[in-house]
């Protein structure tokens, strides 16, 4: 539990109610009731405020006078939201310790603090910092290393020679380290690229449930502080991903893709090999990125929904584009003779 009061003061709000209420917990502003704390930072729920019976609401000073319960104002409702969820988080967290069925190398590092869990396998050379936690059933390769803070949930697999910075969350069931997509045709089939390169990951990095991260051919991928990866996203050996980028589910990047700082993709985008995308970008959803990006701002591709038989038509138009295009031609061409 907690007072009002002590919430703002803690995140620099401005309070008008009891400052002495109690709350113990967050909701939406339909679902919420007399111990919890919900906000407001999209016009389309203002409905939805009228009716609340929030202990208090977060939300811009513009709306304090509409506001039927205790209010506490700020500029930025949804950041403050975020910094609570924290506060109100009740993820049970295991108890420091090796659980009897974990196999542990006898010259691995475990630093003070450390949480082992059911199951789990941590190789020859490997480095855990303090107080990191290795869920059931993980597996974390020869010389590899996790972070101060940082947590594997259930199933996650490091192969050898991954670096996990610290404070960083991966969740269940991904995979870092697993050899990158490298063949060269020979006469005879495909012959394996031996990928000797590893994976670096720095601190503050979040990585989504069943997502994968191949190790470099020669170089290291490499993933820089503060990114945050959704579930089942593909990043292709020697990808590096530029500080503080956000990249949604289902997003895949082919090898030796480059992507500055403070970029987002959105769910679905596909980037082609060997191009470099820029700081400050923003993909839309399902955008193919077959060139590199060299400015900052918004780009997107491919077709808009419609009913299927209008989308129909349009392809077919699609394939006549180029006849069309030298008929213009062909037509333009003798009036620029006589210029």
């Amino acid at each position: 539990m907690i007072t009002l009061g002590e919430l703002a003061s803690r995140f620099s709000l401005q309070l008008k109610g009891d400052a002495t209420r109690q709350v113990s917990g967050l909701a939406t502003l339909a679902e919420a009731g007399a111990g919890q704390v919900s906000f407001l930072s999209n016009r389309k729920y203002l409905a939805d405020l009228a009716d609340t019976r929030a202990a208090a609401v977060i939300l811009q000073p513009e709306f304090v006078a509409e506001c039927p319960v205790d209010s506490l104002a700020t500029a930025n409702p949804y950041l403050v939201f975020a910094r609570l969820t924290e506060l109100f988080d009740r993820t049970p967290r295991p108890l420091a310790g090796i659980h009897p069925s974990a196999v542990v190398a006898a010259d691995a590092e475990l630093a003070p603090g450390v949480s082992i869990g059911p199951h789990a396998v941590i190789e020859a050379g490997a480095r855990i910092g303090r107080d990191a936690v290795i869920g059931a059933q993980c597996f974390v390769g020869a010389g590899s290393r996790v972070g101060g803070g940082s947590r594997l949930y259930p199933g996650v697999l490091l192969y050898h020679d991954v670096w996990l910075g610290e404070r960083c969350t991966v969740h269940g069931q991904t995979v870092l380290g697993a050899d990158g997509f490298g063949f060269a045709a020979g006469p005879d089939g495909w012959v394996k690229i031996h990928q000797l390169g590893g994976v670096r990951i720095g601190d503050d990095v979040e990585i989504g449930a069943c997502t994968t991260i191949d190790r470099g051919a020669l170089d290291h991928t490499v993933i820089s502080d503060g990114v945050i990866i959704d579930n089942q996203v593909m990043i292709a050996h020697n990808c590096r991903i530029g500080k503080n980028t956000a990249i949604a589910g289902c997003v895949g990047l082919a090898g030796s893709t480059i992507i500055g700082a403070n970029c987002t993709l959105a769910g679905g985008v596909g980037v082609v090999g060997h191009v470099e995308i820029c700081d400050g970008v923003h993909v839309t959803g399902m955008t193919m990125v077959t060139r590199s990006i060299t400015e900052p701002g918004s780009y997107s591709s491919g077709t808009p929904m419609d009913t299927t038989r209008q989308w129909r038509r349009n392809a077919v138009r699609f394939a006549q584009l180029d006849r069309i295009h030298q008929r213009l031609a062909a037509v333009e061409k003798p009036g620029e003779k006589n210029r």
